[in-house]
């Protein structure tokens, strides 16, 4: 790595690590999903998924413009007032199924658009008057499935809009309890089953006229129902299922029930005088439930409460009745509709439905008939018949002879063997026929009938093994078919023929025959389940759907594993093609040309089919592109999306593949990606994956789905650990780059050293002596007493004898200086540095006898710098240079403070001759106190 890169790297680290980015401004949200809304969704909100996650806490990095919040099903104790802060766009809570005991007053404060808030299944025993502070725009609140004992006056005083409150399998035991409910003026719908309510004596409170539509009171201990004042005049709904005991009914007038549309029974513990009461009470129903409570609808109870006038449907659920006679209905001839689903019926007498010539609807699923009843036949106004889930086992051609208004029939789930052509021959404004789970193994003419108007049919899962041309030529108004099965069908040339107005057909085959599609025109939805009977299968050469212009959606599943070969032609003709969903269809690898014939695909879904790698030229043709689904694979390399062009792809799944590093730079060629699943992938944490880490805890618009739920594979050493703890930093301060950088800066330093020497060794040299006396001359300065010499004489021992000749008896002996002497006034044992500097600042001048030995010598270097020193300290002409001999220029390089000095200071050269005016000069310059000359003296 350059030296340039490894700086920049470094100080990219740096800085991440001193910003402690937010990582709650990350869309890879630790411990929750933001749900993908589809391409086709109009969705302006965020939808975040925080189910099942073992939460203690509601997390902290919700997005502030959630509008969904699901945190259902895990272990929140406590919802505080900052745990919803700043969610103002919120307006579906889930909190049901946690632990919570205990809400924070006005916790839900920023709540102000909040319209669902569910949190059933908690541990809440109280509800207090500030709990639901700010919530003026909730319309559902759920509160089943606790443990409430006590509901404060106020406590739903801040719901101005709420229209459904549910209260169900919480402790309540008096009515009192609820009064706060009751007095909401918006409250439509109050739900209070499974409680432990034994009286209900509505006139005893102040209630006054309440405005709820709906009142379900089942599963509960009653005793008594007292309405004695007009408390519920808008009363629709009203719910006693299973309640445990025999209760008084009291209601004093009729109209305090007129508004009272559907009434629910259920159970035996209420007693046949009490239902009965009931029933004379409510005048005004239409719909009645009479569920599971058997010994009083096989007496005269279902005749009771079809002496209702307004009474038009009964649903007589779960009461175990073996067979049906007119006596049971005698009286309701009224009724349009009747459910019997769930009894144990057998069969019927053929004059059971003469006295209800009105009905519309009769459901007879899940009984025990072998046959269609003959009672049917007087039911020639029945538009709806469901006889799902029976024993019959054949279709006679009388069966619905009579039935000529019927507009849908349901047949699933019986033991039909046989299909007649005559069975459904009066039946021509039929518009929904279902008749899958059979056993029947051929249609034969059986809708080569007058079916004109048949709309939709179900003929899934029986034994057919083959379609005729021909078996659905007169359907003409058909729309959509099913015929999957868990066996394949060899579909004959023609067999779809006639169905032009076709838009939704699913079937199994066993491969593509040529041309079976060939007669739906106006098809737009095909699914096909591929049971294949050999390994190797190959797509015919002619493209099997090249008539589809109008398909917009195609599925393919091989449902047993197999290979199939796939000719590159495959989609042609499907120029409107916009889903296309496979499931272990392309085995292995595609053809890059196969979907150039499908412009205008927005959702592409490829798993289970063992994909090793894929060509970005096959995704070219894709411009509008928005949704990918490549789980469940073997990739193991994603190059392919980087040159793919995907300008408009925001979903990406590849999840279950095998990939171990991500190149974060594949999702740049990406600009719209907001989705991005790569789950249950042997992903490494290592630093080739850094890059992949970083981005994904960055970016702010693609959203990592259940990205801090990724653990590592590889190496060994971090297997199990979260990807996106890994520790990029070290990936940036490796080892690799610390020998680098210990490299780099050793050859710096050889380098700069060398520098140095060459070019200011006696710059250093110099300074650092400079610096030595400085330290010396503050220590000292303040302690040194008056002068005690004239001059400090610096010399080398080659001059000495010139010294001890010339110099000393004249300037001692004949002018009467006091010289310091270095062999003659240095203290002994003393530090040399320390004799030196202490004799320059005890002298009034220091006088260098220069020559080529002076300047050869290390010590009288160190004398004349210290000397030099403190001439500049002082700014007094305290040096005096003697020369005596001439020295060349170059020799006084070194020297670069004397060199400056012998420009700009006076200095002596001892002369051959006129010796007498050298020592009067000499005379004169330690006579004088400042520096005065600037010439040179000869």
């Amino acid at each position: 790595m350059p030296a340039t890169g490894s700086w920049s790297l470094l100080l990219l680290s740096l800085l991440f690590w001193s910003l402690r980015l937010d990582l709650s401004l990350s869309f890879s949200l630790k411990n929750c999903t933001i749900s993908y809304f589809p391409a086709d969704a109009n969705a302006n909100g965020v939808a975040v998924e925080c189910s099942s996650r073992k939460l203690a806490v509601i997390p902290n990095d919700v997005p502030r413009n959630t509008t969904s919040l699901d945190l259902s099903m895990n272990r929140i104790v406590r919802i505080s007032t900052v745990d919803l802060r700043g969610l103002f766009k919120l307006k579906d809570a889930q909190f049901h199924n946690n632990w919570i005991s205990h809400i924070d007053d006005r916790a839900f404060k920023d709540l102000k658009d909040l319209n669902n808030l569910d949190i059933a299944g908690n541990k809440l025993t109280e509800l207090t008057d500030d709990m639901f502070e700010g919530l003026t725009r909730l319309e559902t609140l759920v509160l089943n499935d606790n443990q409430i004992s006590s509901i404060s006056s106020g406590a739903f005083q801040h719901l101005l809009s709420v229209r459904l409150i549910e209260l169900g399998e919480n402790n309540l035991t008096q009515i009192s309890d609820v009064v706060p409910a009751f007095k909401v003026p918006t409250l439509k719908t109050l739900q209070l089953e499974f409680n432990n309510f034994e009286s209900l004596e509505f006139d005893s409170l102040s209630v006054g006229s309440s405005s709820l539509t709906s009142l379900d009171l089942s599963i509960n201990p009653l005793t008594r129902f007292s309405l004695k004042e007009d408390v519920f005049p808008h009363l629709q709904n009203l719910g006693f299922d299973e309640c445990f005991q025999d209760m008084k009914w009291e209601v004093a007038n009729k109209t305090f029930l007129r508004s009272l549309d559907r009434l629910t029974l259920s159970g035996t513990s209420i007693s046949f005088k009490t239902y009965k009461e009931m029933l004379q009470t409510t005048d005004n129903i239409q719909n009645l439930v009479m569920a599971n409570m058997d010994i009083w609808v096989k007496s005269d109870l279902v005749s009771i409460a079809c002496q209702i006038s307004s009474l038009s449907s009964m649903f007589l659920t779960g009461n175990n009745l073996g067979f049906l006679n007119r006596h049971m209905l005698h009286s309701c001839s009224g009724l349009t509709k009747l459910n019997l689903f769930l009894n144990q019926l057998t069969g019927m007498s053929e004059d059971a439905f003469q006295p209800t010539p009105l009905l519309r609807v009769l459901l007879l699923s899940s009984n025990r008939l072998t046959e269609v009843p003959a009672a049917l036949l007087t039911l020639s106004s029945l538009e709806k018949l469901d006889l799902s889930s029976n024993f019959i086992t054949q279709l006679r051609c009388s069966d619905f002879h009579n039935l000529t208004r019927l507009l849908s029939i349901n047949l699933q789930l019986n033991r039909i063997f046989s299909l007649k052509p005559c069975v459904f021959q009066n039946l021509q404004d039929l518009k929904q026929l279902y008749i899958g789970q059979n056993s029947f193994f051929i249609v034969g003419d059986c809708f080569k009938v007058h079916l004109w108007k048949l709309e939709s049919l179900d003929l899934s899962m029986n034994e057919m093994t083959t379609i005729q041309e021909g078996d659905f030529a007169t359907l003409s108004s058909l729309q959509d078919l099913i015929l999957l099965s868990d066996k394949s069908y060899r579909v004959a040339h023609g067999a779809f023929r006639g169905l032009d107005s076709l838009q939704t057909l699913s079937l199994n085959l066993a491969f593509f025959p040529n041309e079976v599609f060939s007669w739906l025109p106006s098809l737009e939805t095909l699914n096909i389940h591929l049971i294949l009977t050999v390994d190797d299968v190959t797509v015919n050469d002619n493209p099997p759907f090249s008539n589809l212009s109008r398909l917009t959606n195609l599925t393919i599943k091989v449902v047993n594993i197999c290979r199939v070969l796939i000719t590159p032609n495959l989609l042609s003709g499907l120029k409107s093609l916009q889903y296309f969903w496979t499931d272990a269809f392309f085995t292995g690898s595609l053809h890059p040309d196969t979907f150039k014939y499908t412009p205008r695909l927005r959702s592409l879904k490829i798993i289970r089919s063992n994909l090793l790698e894929l060509s970005p030229e096959l995704f070219r043709p894709l411009k509008n592109l928005k949704e990918l689904d490549l789980s469940n694979n073997k990739l193991r390399s994603l190059g392919f999306l980087a040159e793919a062009t995907l300008s408009t792809l925001n979903f990406l799944n590849l999840s279950e593949n095998e990939l171990l590093v991500i190149n974060e730079t594949v999702f740049h060629s990406l600009p719209v990606l907001t989705y991005l699943d790569l789950s249950e992938n042997p992903l490494a944490c290592e630093c080739s994956n850094s890059g992949f880490i970083r981005w994904a805890i960055e970016n702010n618009q693609t959203q990592i789905a259940h990205g801090h739920g990724y653990t590592c594979v590889f190496p060994v050493s971090q297997g199990g650990n979260r990807l996106l703890e890994f520790d990029v930093l070290s990936c940036w301060v490796d080892v690799q780059f610390l020998c680098f950088l210990s490299t780099a800066v050793l050859v710096s330093l050889v380098l700069l050293s060398s520098f140095v020497h060459r070019f200011l060794r006696f710059h250093l040299t110099y300074a650092y002596h400079v610096f030595l006396a400085f330290l010396y001359h503050k220590r000292r300065r303040k302690n040194i007493a008056p002068h005690r010499y004239d001059a400090f004489v610096s010399y080398n021992m080659q001059d000495e004898a010139w010294v001890y000749e010339e110099l000393v008896p004249e300037l001692e002996g004949q002018q009467g200086w006091k010289l310091c002497l270095h062999h003659r006034d240095f203290e002994p044992g003393r530090p040399i540095v320390e004799n030196i500097t202490d004799a320059i600042y005890s002298s009034r001048k220091t006088i260098c006898v220069i020559s080529q030995h002076y300047l050869q010598s290390e010590w009288c270097s160190r004398e004349i710098q210290m000397a030099s020193f403190r001439l500049f300290d002082e700014h007094r002409d305290v040096l005096i240079l003697l020369f005596m001999e001439d020295v060349p220029g170059h020799l006084l390089g070194a020297y670069h403070r004397m060199r400056s000095l012998v420009k700009r200071h006076s200095y002596l050269s001892w002369p051959r001759s006129a010796r007498t005016i050298f020592w009067q000069n000499v005379q004169r310059a330690l006579g004088t106190t400042e520096a005065t000359n600037t010439g040179r003296v000869a």
